[in-house]
């Protein structure tokens, strides 16, 4: 079977934007969020766990939405999802992605706000960029409170896996490769950081 080419540049309007989804994850959350700040043109689209989570970590929906346009979960529909039929976003992030919304996403489950932009993404072949969060047998991660440490299941890392040859998402697994990922995307569009994402 031969994959579907990516959505033409053309094929996006002028002032297409990354559309940023976030979910219940504060593995690594405010250095994906300092790369989004970094990015000309993001919209953040919030799952309902995001919205719980991100106030734990000093992000409330009032200084999201003094750097972003901030769409949420709630409508059964997702009709923030539309706006991919536009041309209005020529890529999806999602990151970081928790290994809930990976294994959704693996088995086309598109019951969250990200999950449903994954998944319209991918059936327009607009590319997309997953940060998977459970992606090593050991991972450090910082919560609100301490540092603690998590032994992802085998199923947490074969979800991984299968999501990572899925059509026209690049599935990264560390801040490095996401910043490369997204570097890749401001080349194809001529764009560049708005300041450094170092």
């Amino acid at each position: 079977m031969t994959q579907a080419p990516a959505r033409r540049l053309t094929d996006f309007r002028a002032d297409a934007r990354f559309a940023w989804c976030v979910t219940g994850s504060g593995h690594l959350l405010e250095e994906s969020l300092a790369l989004a700040l970094a990015l000309p043109c993001v919209d953040l689209f919030l799952s309902a766990a995001a919205e719980e989570v991100l106030p734990l970590y000093g992000w409330t929906l009032a200084k999201l939405r003094n750097h972003f346009r901030v769409l949420r979960d709630n409508s059964a529909s997702g009709v923030p999802v539309g706006m991919l039929y536009q041309g209005i976003y020529h890529t999806v992030v999602i990151a970081p992605a928790t290994s809930n919304t990976v294994a959704k996403c693996a088995f086309g489950i598109s019951d969250t706000l990200p999950t449903n932009m994954y998944a319209q993404a991918g059936k327009q072949c607009i590319p997309g960029i997953v940060f998977a969060c459970d992606t090593e047998p050991t991972v450090v991660t910082h919560s609100p409170n301490e540092w603690v440490e998590l032994r992802p299941r085998r199923i947490e890392l074969d979800n991984v896996e299968r999501l990572s040859r899925f059509e026209h998402t690049t599935l990264v697994r560390s801040l490095d490769e996401l910043k490369t990922a997204l570097d890749a995307r401001l080349s194809t569009f001529g764009l560049a950081w708005i300041t450094s994402s170092s």
